[in-house]
């Protein structure tokens, strides 16, 4: 997968982003909402074996860039029936907070419903992550259940979770209709 609008890109993490997503996910600043404050204990060579693995039938790791730099990364999982799973994570603290996310998921999204042709998109979050949620929500993700002290992070605290799921619909209606001839919605 390589998608790019403008200056940004998504595409498939391959054996060499290993070092770069190791950084990632050993720092507990960065992995903390995901449950593990003290970050991930994974080194660059399981990373890069782990990533082998990867297809576009079964799941995809995805690296995001602006201007050329990795700033974080995307996955999705095929869960069967024509249902997606996705996760974000802007791990470069300096590019939160800029209206990134929502553009990397709308790229994402559109590839996923309009190319692949999956009928629906899924995805959770921490319930206290309400940044995120915000922005689920503003694509046209629907809140479906909310797990209370459903799992224990790192450190034994009661985590809870907030699901979400998208269709086409749902997405046409929150962000307008999709011009395939251009690629491009006016709200992402």
């Amino acid at each position: 997968m390589f998608i790019q609008k403008d200056n940004l890109v998504i595409r498939h993490a391959t054996q060499g982003d290993a070092r770069i997503l190791g950084n990632w996910w050993r720092d507990g600043t960065i992995m903390a909402h995901a449950g593990f404050p003290h970050g991930l204990d994974v080194s660059d060579e399981e990373i890069a074996s782990s990533l082998s693995t990867d297809s576009d039938d079964t799941r995809r790791r995805l690296i995001i860039e602006v201007d050329d730099k990795p700033i974080g990364e995307m996955s999705y999982r095929n869960k069967g029936n024509k249902i997606a799973e996705i996760g974000i994570k802007i791990c470069d603290s300096t590019m939160q907070e800029r209206g990134y996310g929502t553009r990397f998921l709308c790229m994402l999204i559109e590839v996923l419903l309009y190319e692949q042709r999956y009928e629906k998109i899924t995805l959770d979050t921490n319930l206290e992550n309400t940044r995120a949620q915000h922005v689920y929500e503003k694509i046209g993700f629907r809140k479906v259940s909310i797990n209370h002290n459903s799992w224990k992070d790192q450190l034994g605290r009661p985590q809870s979770s907030v699901e979400y799921e998208l269709t086409e619909e749902d997405y046409v209606r929150q962000t307008g209709p999709y011009d395939t001839t251009c690629k491009s919605r006016a709200n992402c």
